[in-house]
C-alpha cells in the first residue's frame, strides 16, 4: 500500500475514536454484555470503514458503491441516539444495522456493482455475513444485558 499523510490521520483518526468510545462505554456501565457489545460495534465500524478505506468491498476502493457503507454505520450511531445508548435501544440500532448491512448487499449483488473486481460477487457476499454477524451478535449482547441490568 502507497499510503499518504491523509491516510495515516484517518487511520489515526479511527484508532483514537474507536479507544475514545470504549473507554467513555467502560466508564459508563461495569455490564460485562453491554461493554462486550460496545467492544464488537466499534470492532464492525472500524473494519468497516477501514476495509473500505483501503481497498472496498464493492469492486475497489474507489467505487462509489461503496459509499452505501456509511449509511449502514450512519444507522448503528443514530440508531444509538435515539435508544440513549439503553440497551434495548442499542439491540434495536444494531438490528437496523444488519437489515442496512444485508440491503447494500443485495443492491451489490442485483446491480452487478463491483463485478469489475477479480473476487466479485464472494467478496461482497463474504463482507455481507461476516458483518451482519457482528451487527446481530452485538443486539444479542445488547440484549443480554438488558436483561441482567
Amino acid at each position: 500500500m502507497d499510503w499518504d499523510a491523509l491516510d495515516f490521520v484517518v487511520f489515526g483518526a479511527l484508532i483514537a475514536g474507536v479507544g475514545i468510545a470504549y473507554t467513555l462505554a467502560l466508564r459508563w456501565t461495569g455490564n460485562t454484555a453491554y461493554r462486550l457489545a460496545v467492544a464488537v460495534v466499534l470492532a464492525a465500524t472500524f473494519l468497516l470503514v477501514w476495509v473500505n478505506g483501503a481497498v472496498g468491498v464493492i469492486g475497489a476502493a474507489g467505487n462509489d458503491a461503496n459509499m452505501m457503507f456509511i449509511g449502514v454505520v450512519g444507522i448503528a450511531f443514530i440508531g444509538a441516539f435515539i435508544g440513549r445508548f439503553q440497551a434495548h435501544g442499542m439491540a434495536r440500532a444494531m438490528h437496523a444495522a444488519a437489515a442496512a448491512q444485508i440491503l447494500v448487499g443485495v443492491i451489490a449483488l442485483a446491480g452487478g456493482l463491483g463485478a469489475e473486481g477479480a473476487a466479485w460477487p464472494g467478496d461482497v457476499l463474504f463482507a455481507t455475513v461476516f458483518f451482519v454477524f457482528l451487527w446481530l451478535f452485538s443486539a444479542w449482547l445488547f440484549q443480554k444485558a438488558g436483561k441482567v441490568g
